[in-house]
Formats: C-alpha cells, sequence, structure tokens
C-alpha cells in the first residue's frame, strides 16, 4: 500500500489507528505487564503461568476471541485494590526491558511517517489503557484507547469500566473519536494482525494488515 498523503490546510483531520498485540509490538503487553505484578509479589505462580500460556499460544496461533478476553479480564481484575500510582509506576518499570525490546520497527516507521504527515496517531488496543498511554507517551503518539478499570478514590476495584476494548468494541471506540474530533474516517487508517479487528479495519478507507493471523490473511486476499 502506498505511504499516506499528508492533509492540506482546513482538511478535516487523519487518523491513524494501531493495534499494539502483534500489530506494534511482537506478543501480548498484558503479560509483560502481568510478568512485572509477579515479580513484585502482586500476583502468584498460577496467575504468570496461565499469562505465559495465553502468550505462547498468541504468538503461536494468533488472537482468539474467548480466550484472549478472559485472559485480559482476569488480569485486569488482578489489580484490584491497588492505587492508580502503583500500576502506572509498574507499567513504567517494563518499558526498558519488557516493551520497548519487543516493538516492531517497522511499524514503529509507520507511525513516524504518519505523524510526519500531520496525522493523528492513537492506539487503539484491549491492553489496560495505562498501558497504551504509556506507548503512546514514550512513542511521541497522539494519545490511546484502551480497557478500563474502574477506581474509587484512586483505587482500583477490579470492575471493569464498560468492556474489554476488543473486537466490535474497538471499532465502536474509534467511531467516537473520529466524530469527536471531526476525522476523515474514509482518509484514516487502521493496522491489526487479528481477524478480531476487522471491524475497526473496515471502519476506516485504508487498511493494513500486519503480522496477520490466518483469518485476517484470507479477509485481507478478499479485499
Amino acid at each position: 500500500m502506498s505511504a499516506p498523503e499528508a492533509p492540506t490546510p482546513g482538511e478535516r483531520p487523519v487518523i491513524a489507528f494501531f493495534d499494539v498485540d502483534n500489530t506494534l509490538m511482537r506478543g501480548t503487553s498484558i503479560f509483560h505487564v502481568g510478568r512485572e505484578a509477579w515479580a513484585r509479589g502482586i500476583i502468584g505462580w498460577r496467575d504468570i503461568a496461565l499469562f505465559a500460556w495465553h502468550q505462547r499460544r498468541f504468538i503461536k496461533v494468533g488472537e482468539n476471541h474467548e480466550h484472549m478476553g478472559s485472559a485480559r479480564e482476569r488480569a485486569l481484575g488482578l489489580i484490584a485494590g491497588h492505587t492508580e500510582e502503583q500500576i502506572r509506576e509498574l507499567a513504567e518499570s517494563i518499558w526498558d526491558h519488557r516493551i520497548k525490546p519487543r516493538l516492531w520497527p517497522e511499524t514503529v516507521a509507520l507511525t513516524r511517517e504518519h505523524l510526519e504527515k500531520g496525522h493523528q496517531v492513537w492506539i487503539v488496543s484491549a491492553t489496560p489503557v495505562e498501558v497504551g498511554e504509556l506507548i503512546a507517551r514514550r512513542l511521541g503518539l497522539t494519545g490511546a484507547l484502551g480497557t478500563r478499570v474502574e477506581t474509587v478514590d484512586g483505587v482500583y476495584t477490579g470492575r471493569l469500566v464498560g468492556s474489554v476494548l476488543h473486537a466490535e468494541r474497538k471499532a465502536v471506540a474509534a467511531r467516537a473519536l473520529a466524530e469527536r474530533v471531526g476525522a476523515d474516517v474514509e482518509a484514516s487508517w487502521a493496522y491489526s494482525d487479528s481477524r478480531n479487528d476487522i471491524p475497526l479495519l473496515e471502519l476506516v478507507g485504508n487498511r493494513v494488515a500486519v503480522n496477520p493471523d490466518t483469518g485476517l490473511v484470507r479477509y485481507a486476499t478478499e479485499k
């Protein structure tokens, strides 16, 4: 696919939406949060073993809607009782040794290209929004949409705010953002590895498969 073109003055904003897991980075970001949480004694061996199983399966066969959804909900529930400051500090601590080394240089280069063209670049991921915002901030992106966990007086309850930002819900969140900023969705872009993100890909005029699973390969070939 050809490189994105820069918008001319007065045009509606163009957004490039990027998935995280296996699109912007290799493997699942929530696994690395889990590893750090285990290292700090926040979760136990049984929990990190479950995360490891999901990580291996995800790298080998791609994302499964039911399994990945349950893993993320379990992971998000584990932060109950911890403060927002603790979790943000934990996310910051994994950047250098767990997330940054696993970023795909080619995909990061695409984010830079979009920014240079004057496009907004947003992460749209089922990963906790704190992790998405960390990646967006470190890479100089516009922002991040992610799964949110309820807090009361700065402490996580373990209950989700809405649902895991996955599959169709990604498209709903992306459309709401596009409407909020007045973006031109036909001129906008979306990047993903997963067949579960087809609703997000179909939202925009420019769809790009990155490290696609078999379902997305089939969809991309048909389109």
